[in-house]
């Protein structure tokens, strides 16, 4: 048995929650995935997961042993940076994980401008709509939209983002525009994946959901802006997602003075012992291009600090 690979298999089984959702962030057959966990806790003599219908936990054994597996796995991570010379050089791949509709918009076209500087790094960029496990994901750098956690890991902002609410003019010159939140459920909508996004607005110092009346679901920001911006009912969007839709005026903004306060865009990385120059790099190399396209105008500090996962 191959107990580093066990290690990694392990980590990536309770990272995902299952040895189903395990198998399939690693891209491997669910009985290999499972028998490598049930060799590893045969050699231990230990029952390190106790699985269930709906999810899976540790036992007290198995949480010390993926403390313990972490940082093996990290420390032999970095054991390898040092000997392939990343810390003389910018080399070696550089994993960066980002949103997907921020992602493609601004960060593809740093990285891939980023790649022409420097010849001996590769990247892997996963677009992904989740918050993943720097460590045991080995993954060097996310790209985070939102507030951050406290924790060991770093952060650097790059921007701020808002929603907003906006619809064509052809709309509004149909149907009028809302003065007021309280207006929305007379107005049609284009409603983004409803389990996960709210309409809340900002009214006499609460905050108070109001939807407007559904004419069309939508489950990508992309076909939100085309249905928009075809006229069939008013969005709400990240200002990111519309940009050039609003410059343009193709898009008009409602309900400013009601929508909340803008949010963080961070690039977050670890960092156990020296910081690899391709992370360095790319930091340095992304920051000011960043904030210069899909940045906020506010002022933001080059400190990084801790912060989450």
């Amino acid at each position: 048995m191959d107990r580093l690979d066990a290690m990694r298999v392990l980590l990536a089984v309770v990272d995902a929650g299952s040895i189903s959702a395990g198998s399939r962030k690693l891209n491997a057959p669910l009985p290999s995935v499972s028998r490598k966990v049930a060799d590893l806790e045969r050699h231990l003599g230990a029952s390190l997961l106790v699985r269930t219908s709906r999810n899976l936990q540790l036992t007290d054994a198995g949480r010390d042993y993926v403390d313990a597996a972490r940082k093996i796995i990290a420390d032999l991570d970095e054991a390898e940076r040092r000997a392939s010379g990343e810390y003389q050089t910018p080399r070696g791949l550089l994993t960066i994980t980002m949103p997907l509709e921020y992602g493609n918009r601004y960060v593809l076209p740093i990285a891939l401008s980023f790649l022409e500087k420097y010849p001996e790094v590769s990247l892997n960029l996963l677009s992904l709509d989740r918050s993943v496990h720097l460590v045991s994901e080995q993954v060097d750098i996310a790209i985070r939209l939102g507030e951050l956690s406290d924790s060991s890991l770093y952060a650097v902002k790059v921007g701020e983002f808002r929603l907003l609410t906006c619809a064509s003019p052809a709309y509004f010159q149909r149907h009028g525009m809302p003065r007021h939140p309280s207006d929305l459920p007379g107005h049609d909508g284009v409603v983004f994946d409803r389990s996960t996004f709210f309409w809340t607005f900002d009214i006499d110092g609460q905050r108070v959901e109001v939807l407007p009346r559904t004419r069309l679901e939508v489950n990508t920001a992309a076909n939100c802006v085309a249905a928009a911006l075809s006229g069939a009912g008013i969005a709400r969007l990240f200002d990111y997602q519309v940009q050039e839709h609003l410059a343009s005026g193709q898009l008009v903004p409602v309900l400013e003075e009601y929508e909340g306060a803008s949010r963080p865009i961070h690039m977050v990385y670890s960092r156990q012992g020296p910081l690899a120059l391709k992370v360095r790099s790319f930091i340095d190399w992304a920051l000011p291009r960043l904030r210069e396209s899909g940045g906020s105008a506010f002022p933001i500090g080059d400190k990084a600090s801790p912060s989450s996962r």
